[in-house]
C-alpha cells in the first residue's frame, strides 16, 4: 500500500505550473523583411538590452527561458531564470512565474526558493504559490512542509481550494492518514465536480482507516489486534468521541494547537488512553506546542501498537529521539521508517545520514545519503550540492578505516 502511495506521489502530479499574465509575457510581433525569418532568441535579446522597467525585463527574460528550453538550450534557459532570482525586485508575480519555470526543468530546489520569495513579497498572501511550493515538498518527501504550504493554502481560500484539497489528501495517504486523505478528496469534489484525479484517488481508497461511529463504544478497546489484518479493519468510536476528533481536526488545521491537544485529550480519555489517530495527531500537536515528553510517549504507544500500520509514527520519534539527544534511539527509528517504506521516503534518509554522521558513523552516514541521492535522482531531482556532500562523508568514512 505505501508502495502504491509513494508512486502516486512520484508519477501523479497535477501541477501545471502555468503561468500568471501569460498575455503579458508574449513576444511583441515582428516583422519579416525580404523573406527572412528573424531569430526570436536574438529579437528577445533585443528587447530586453532596450527595456529598464523590472517587471517587463522579468517577463521578457522568462519568456526567454522558455524559449530557449523548447530548442534544448537548458544551460541557456536556467541562466536567463538565475538572472531573476539573483535580483532583489519586488514582483511577485514573476517570482510565482519564476517557480513555475524552475519546476518544468526540473530545477526543484530553485523553483522553492522562488516561491518562497514570492510569498514573503505578498506577505503570506498566495494560495497558488503556497500549493505550488507544496506540490515540490511533497515529491521530495518532506511532508510536514508540504502539508503546511498545503493548509496555509487552502486557509488563504476558505478551504474551498480544490487542487490544494487534493493535493493535502496525497500527503495524508503517504503519512497513513488515509481517513483524512479521503476527507480532503471528498472536499476537493465538492468545490470541483470535475476533478479526476480526486476522483481516481477515492476509487482506490482502501478500506483502512475508515472511522465508524457506533454506540456505547466508550470504555472498550477502541482498535482491534495488531496482525496482518489489523489494517484493513475499521476503527470504531462512539458519537461523542468522533466529534471530539473532529473539533481536535478542525482545530488542528486552523493553527489553535492548544484547542486541538485538549480535544484529542478528551477523546482518549473516553477511549482507554488508545485511539492511534488520535495519539499520532495528539503528538504532532504537541510537538507544536514544545510539549515533547508528553508527544513522545503518545508517539511510542502507536509505534508500539501500531507502528506498521503508522510507519510515519517511526520517523517523528526519531526527530524527538534526535531533538532530545538520544542519538542511538534516533538512529533505530530512523532505520524503522526507512524499511517500512517502499520505495524509501528521501527526507528519512537525509534525516538517517545526518543522525548517523552525529553518531561518528561516516560509512553508514554515506550509505544513506548514497541511497537519498539515488531516490531523488529515480525522481528527476538530484540536488546540486548532493555530489559535495557525498565526497565529504567518502573522504570522513576513508579516514575512519
Amino acid at each position: 500500500m505505501q508502495k502504491r502511495i509513494l508512486l502516486l506521489i512520484v508519477l501523479s502530479t497535477t501541477l501545471l505550473f502555468s503561468s500568471e499574465s501569460l498575455a503579458q509575457t508574449r513576444t511583441r510581433s515582428v516583422d519579416k523583411d525580404a523573406g527572412n525569418t528573424p531569430d526570436p532568441v536574438v529579437i528577445l535579446r533585443e528587447q530586453l538590452a532596450a527595456t529598464t522597467e523590472v517587471p517587463e525585463r522579468n517577463r521578457l527574460q522568462l519568456q526567454l527561458a522558455e524559449l530557449l528550453q523548447s530548442t534544448d538550450r537548458k544551460s541557456e534557459a536556467i541562466a536567463e531564470l538565475n538572472k531573476i532570482a539573483s535580483s532583489k525586485a519586488f514582483d511577485p508575480v514573476s517570482f510565482y512565474n519564476l517557480g513555475n519555470a524552475f519546476a518544468r526543468l526540473g530545477e526543484s530546489e530553485s523553483a522553492i526558493a522562488a516561491y518562497r520569495i514570492a510569498i514573503e513579497q505578498r506577505k503570506g498572501l498566495y494560495s497558488r504559490a503556497y500549493n505550488n511550493l507544496g506540490v515540490l515538498l511533497l515529491r521530495a518527501g518532506k511532508w510536514d512542509e508540504a502539508q503546511e504550504a498545503f493548509l496555509s493554502a487552502l486557509k488563504l481560500e476558505s478551504f474551498r481550494y480544490a487542487e490544494a484539497s487534493y493535493n493535502l489528501g496525497r500527503v495524508y495517504a503517504a503519512k497513513g492518514q488515509n481517513d483524512l486523505a479521503a476527507r480532503e478528496w471528498r472536499r476537493a469534489l465538492a468545490v470541483d465536480p470535475q476533478h479526476d484525479a480526486a476522483k481516481q484517488a477515492l476509487a482506490n481508497e482502501g478500506r483502512g482507516d475508515r472511522i465508524v461511529v457506533v454506540s456505547n463504544k466508550a470504555g472498550k478497546s477502541s482498535t482491534a489486534a495488531a496482525g496482518p489484518s489489523a489494517a484493513a479493519r475499521p476503527l470504531e468510536l462512539d458519537q461523542a468521541s468522533f466529534d471530539y476528533l473532529q473539533r481536535a481536526r478542525e482545530a488542528s488545521e486552523r493553527g489553535k494547537k492548544s484547542e486541538a491537544a485538549d480535544s484529542y485529550r478528551r477523546l482518549l480519555s473516553r477511549n482507554n488512553g488508545y485511539f492511534p489517530p488520535a495519539n499520532l495527531e495528539l503528538g504532532y500537536a504537541l510537538v507544536s506546542l514544545k510539549q515533547y515528553d508528553e508527544a513522545l510517549a503518545n508517539l511510542l504507544e502507536v509505534t508500539k501498537r501500531d507502528g506498521a500500520r503508522y510507519p510515519v509514527s517511526y520517523y517523528h520519534l526519531a526527530r524527538l529521539y534526535e531533538m532530545k539527544g538520544e542519538l542511538k534511539l534516533a538512529e533505530a527509528a530512523f532505520v524503522k521508517a526507512v524499511s517500512l517504506y517502499a520505495p524509501a521516503n528521501p527526507q528519512f534518509l537525509l534525516d538517517l545520514s545526518r543522525v548517523r554522521e552525529k553518531l561518528g558513523d561516516f560509512n553508514g552516514s554515506l550509505e544513506a545519503m548514497e541511497s537519498y541521492t539515488k531516490v531523488m535522482q529515480e525522481h528527476g531531482q538530484k540536488p546540486s550540492w548532493s555530489e559535495e556532500r557525498i565526497a565529504e562523508l567518502r573522504s570522513k568514512a576513508t579516514k575512519q578505516d
